[in-house]
C-alpha cells in the first residue's frame, strides 16, 4: 500500500504524503492493528515518514438468494437472518485497499 500511495504520490507531483485511508474487510486476512504496527516501521524514510494512518474497518456483507437481500454477518455466521439459509455470496469483507491520502 505504502509503494501505490508513493508512485501515486509523485505521479501527481506531491512530495510528501500526510495521510493515508485504507478500507480494511473483515475477511481480508489483515489484522488492522498489526498493519498500523507495520506502517509505523515501513514509513520510515518514505515521503509518508510522518503520515497518519487512518484504517475504515469493513464487516462481511452477504447475499441471501432466497430474501434477495444482503444482510450483515454477525461472527462470521453467514446465515440469513430472516430465512435462516446459509450464503456463499460475500458482498463485503474481503476489501484491501487504499481509499484516499492527503499529500502535498
Amino acid at each position: 500500500m505504502l509503494e501505490l500511495a508513493e508512485k501515486t504520490a509523485k505521479g501527481s507531483g506531491a512530495t510528501r504524503i500526510h495521510r493515508l485511508h485504507l478500507r480494511v474487510g473483515a475477511m481480508s486476512g489483515v489484522v488492522p492493528e498489526s498493519l498500523s504496527f507495520a506502517f509505523e516501521v515501513v514509513r520510515e524514510g518514505t515521503m509518508a515518514a510522518e503520515a497518519e494512518l487512518s484504517i475504515e474497518f469493513i464487516p462481511p456483507v452477504c447475499w441471501c438468494p432466497r430474501c434477495q437481500e444482503e444482510f450483515g454477518s454477525i461472527k462470521y455466521v453467514f446465515e440469513c437472518p430472516k430465512c435462516h439459509q446459509f450464503s456463499r455470496d460475500l458482498r463485503k469483507g474481503r476489501e484491501l485497499e487504499l481509499a484516499d491520502m492527503e499529500v502535498s
